[in-house]
């Protein structure tokens, strides 16, 4: 009886410590990806560490940008880790903004875009984009015989498309600019297949992603500047200045947007998403990794196991705070 008792307070006493290392248990959390897979790692990471607090995990959905806003917004999802602070900001806004929804930590600091042009005709000095107002400029980089040159855009719903936009609109350059807005992997694929032919090419791009392992900058290709002054949709206001050079757009962090009400419900995952960090050179390296073939969903798993066995102590941490924020 005497023992019975001993058993039955050792392990009273041990439930609660229990229940801290698990406070999502009974939780089903409802995120939503972009379809970009290149962007998954950080949701699969985040998701170990969701599912380690004893969270469940919903099957993601999946949307571009501007549907992933309106998803968290209207109540469809519960978080996104795929929010560019600023360039996302008005999805953000137009989905509620913070009346239902916050822009929680800096997931990865450092992202940047912009207009890229091979290094051949940077040399020759081809180094602003207002320069491709020139019809003879433009000429350089017309790929279908049209004469305007042909610039490797943004798909509509990711937020670039509104910069460009606004930057051709700007700067005078629809009568020598075309704005192509196919699937951004074909058109990379045919303007490198252009520059190992012999052409010139001029594209936006963006860090992190696998183009500037591929499209070397400062060996293969340059980031040319815009003007100074040069506006940002809405009237948005950024440093878009990186290494020196006004690329147009602003220098950015990719953030985890979440609906206010989980939140409030969940105080783990809150400090989990306000702690939790990735290095952008991790996620160019997963870029490349699924450009290279390793693209299925088993292989995605396998890299963010590998990334939270790499980064143990850091991982751990996270939810050392998640678990301290609940008790």
């Amino acid at each position: 009886m005497r023992l019975f008792a001993t058993t039955a307070l050792a392990l009273a006493l041990a439930l609660p410590a229990l229940a801290n290392d698990r406070p999502g248990e009974g939780v089903t959390v409802r995120p939503i990806l972009p379809t970009q897979i290149e962007e998954h790692l950080q949701h699969l990471v985040l998701f170990r560490a969701l599912e380690d607090l004893g969270y469940t995990i919903a099957p993601p959905n999946e949307a571009e940008y501007q549907t992933i806003h309106l998803a968290v917004g209207a109540g469809d999802a519960d978080f996104t880790a795929v929010s560019w602070d600023v360039l996302h900001h008005a999805f953000f806004e137009e989905a509620g903004g913070e009346a239902v929804m916050t822009k929680v930590g800096t997931l990865i600091d450092g992202a940047v875009q912009g207009y890229m042009v091979d290094k051949a005709s940077y040399d020759a000095g081809v180094t602003d984009l207002s320069m491709l107002k020139d019809p003879e400029v433009a000429k350089r980089f017309d790929a279908d015989g049209d004469g305007k040159a042909d610039l490797a855009g943004c798909i509509p719903g990711w937020g670039c498309e509104r910069v460009i936009e606004t930057h051709l609109d700007a700067l005078g350059l629809r009568d020598t600019v075309a704005h192509n807005q196919g699937a951004y992997p074909a058109m990379i694929a045919d303007a490198m297949a252009r520059l190992a032919n012999g052409g010139s090419i001029i594209y936006y791009t963006w860090v992190p992603y696998w183009v500037a392992g591929e499209l070397v900058p400062g060996k293969d290709a340059e980031w040319i500047s815009v003007p100074e002054g040069t506006p940002l949709p809405d009237g948005a206001t950024a440093n878009t200045v990186y290494n020196g050079k006004n690329l147009g757009f602003a220098v950015d962090s990719i953030r985890v947007v979440a609906r206010n009400d989980f939140l409030e419900a969940n105080p783990a995952a809150r400090a989990l998403f306000e702690t939790a960090k990735i290095d952008i050179n991790d996620i160019s390296a997963e870029a490349l990794r699924i450009k290279n073939g390793e693209d299925k969903p088993e292989d995605l798993q396998r890299h963010a196991d590998e990334w939270i066995a790499a980064h143990r102590a850091e991982y751990d941490a996270w939810l050392a705070a998640a678990r301290a924020a609940a008790q």
